[in-house]
């Protein structure tokens, strides 16, 4: 009996099954305590946004100059395969931190449940979650002070890398179909996302029990859906040796050809594999990317 529950059913990129149905994770996750940056001036704590379920999120609030000025909002998602990684790992502690204090923005970074304690779509209901907690401060009497007193909220961003930046896609999406009152989110911000056309869609099927094939619009955005993403502004980050560098340009593409309005552009980072920014941050293609996410976000809420 022992050995046949010890057979591997399915192996993949992640993690493996067995025939017993215990799953055996490849990667682990460190997390850290929030903390105040003595370098830039960013001070970060931990929001609890649900209870049930289980939700929520770091905050970085950058060194406040002027009081009366208001500063934009990232709303930022995480990557890790939908099965690992946290806004409180190290890693992205330090990229989330980095961003608030290049892009003078306050960074909200979600802690949404993992495969397969909680199995897709809950990755998506819970950074939707997250994002409808953002807009419930837009009449400045929401739960998190950083938010009713600092925060633009005319100027919301939202991204996320990986496996985060298809679901800063969906939350993009339901923006343009659902609406998010109070709350204009004017940029998309996605770096090496993740669409599917790969080796790892059956893992993300394999994920997801409720899901719609091959075809699902959370794995293989559907045009109708890039049609109405509710913003005016995307910016795409793609390295060249990444095995997912040619479905962010299909992306990109598609974009273009589906009727929405607005205005995307593509940054290619040669002879960079995934996620390079995160595990090489001193390099200069990571700085070049900090800095033209910053940008990014300057840019565009210096034009509003």
């Amino acid at each position: 009996m022992d050995s046949l529950n010890n057979q591997v059913v399915h192996e993949f990129r992640f993690f493996r099954v067995y025939k017993n149905g215990r799953i055996e994770k490849f990667r682990s996750t460190d997390k850290i305590p929030p903390s105040d940056d003595q370098i830039t001036g960013v001070r970060s704590k931990d929001v609890v946004i649900s209870s049930q379920p289980a939700i929520s999120a770091r905050i970085f609030l950058p060194k406040i100059h002027d009081p009366t000025r208001k500063l934009p909002v990232l709303f930022y998602v995480h990557g890790g395969g939908f099965c690992f990684q946290s806004a409180f790992s190290s890693v992205f502690h330090k990229q989330v931190n980095a961003v608030a204090a290049n892009a003078n923005a306050i960074a909200v970074s979600v802690e949404y449940g993992l495969f397969p304690e909680r199995p897709l779509p809950a990755c998506y209901e819970d950074s939707w979650a997250g994002l409808q907690w953002v807009a419930s401060h837009a009449n400045r009497n929401g739960p998190e002070p950083w938010l009713n007193e600092y925060a633009d909220f005319d100027r919301v961003f939202i991204g996320g890398d990986s496996g985060g930046g298809n679901i800063s896609h969906t939350l993009a999406v339901r923006v343009g179909t659902l609406g998010l009152p109070g709350v204009k989110v004017v940029g998309l911000i996605l770096v090496h996302p993740f669409f599917g056309g790969t080796e790892d869609d059956h893992m993300w099927l394999y994920m997801c029990p409720t899901n719609g094939g091959l075809e699902d619009p959370r794995l293989k955005p559907a045009a109708e859906d890039l049609s109405r993403l509710g913003c005016e502004r995307v910016l795409i980050f793609i390295a060249q040796n990444d095995h997912l560098s040619a479905k962010g340009r299909l992306y990109y593409e598609k974009l273009k050809k589906s009727g929405w309005v607005g205005i995307v552009e593509v940054v290619e980072h040669e002879g960079e594999a995934h996620v390079f920014h995160l595990k090489k941050p001193e390099c200069e293609n990571a700085v070049d990317l900090l800095n033209k996410f910053a940008a990014f976000i300057n840019f565009t809420s210096q034009r509003l």
